[in-house]
């Protein structure tokens, strides 16, 4: 029931685990999909596992950090396939800094992939998203509950949030929807020194006992960009076993 056969879906953060887990699932549903992200050569291995030719799959290096990267990515996009029916934003940065210890630098960095890149590139996407097309922003649990250690990731998924919840209420007279997905626990490189350091205490907190899959959350996204959601708009899932009602 969910086809997105002949659509064209540009993904951000492409190489990260729930980027590329994403880009599977968009692909395996007919999608042409395109991979960006800092790791050029990363995208370029998960585009060719999905299609060697580079017809359906094709990966592009990408700084989600700059406007004018990001303007070239999309310019590239539309110039081979002339529009973009879906953005998925899941670049994104989760160091663990002490707040007496966040520098001015580090707290720019972290709000610059996780936050300012979902707005450049909603902002350059937007002009070529006919009707029907969709934004799915990756978001976070940390978001809603905040995340010790990580004030700076949880400060920009939050805004996150809200920019979801605005560009939705300002693109839907233009048949835009806008929704977001906030991961909790989810098995990727990303999570782990988290679960390093409080595994224990966090699955045991978590009422489904245990962590979420990458394929777990791409698959929210494909639900939310198909015509299933299509009277959809400006909501978050979680997607986190349970873990935020239980905390």
């Amino acid at each position: 029931m969910i086809d997105f056969e002949a659509k064209v879906v540009l993904v951000t953060g492409a190489a990260g685990g729930i980027g590329r887990a994403t880009c599977r699932m968009f692909h395996g549903a007919g999608a042409c999909v395109v991979l960006a992200d800092l790791d050029g050569e990363g995208a370029r291995r998960a585009a060719a596992e999905l299609d060697s030719s580079g017809d359906t799959a094709w990966s592009i290096a990408h700084d989600t950090t700059s406007s004018a990267d990001t303007d070239r990515v999309v310019a590239e996009v539309v110039a081979r396939h002339g529009r973009i029916d879906c953005l998925v934003t899941a670049a994104g940065v989760f160091p663990p800094r002490p707040i007496l210890e966040m520098d001015d630098a580090s707290w720019r960095t972290v709000m610059a992939v996780n936050l300012d890149g979902v707005l450049y590139a909603s902002r350059a996407a937007i002009p070529f998203m006919e009707p029907g097309s969709s934004m799915g922003h990756i978001a976070s649990v940390a978001g809603h509950r905040g995340s010790p250690m990580h004030a700076h990731y949880a400060a920009a998924k939050g805004a996150v949030l809200s920019l979801s919840r605005s560009l939705a209420s300002e693109l839907a007279p233009l048949g835009i929807r806008v929704n977001a997905v906030s991961p909790g626990i989810i098995a990727t490189t990303m999570t782990d020194g988290l679960m390093a350091r409080k595994g224990d205490m966090i699955l045991a907190s978590t009422p489904m006992g245990r962590m979420g899959t990458a394929e777990e959350v791409g698959g929210v996204i494909c639900f939310l960009a198909s015509e299933l959601a299509s009277f959809v708009t400006g909501e978050t899932v979680h997607v986190n076993g349970g873990w935020y009602i239980a905390s």
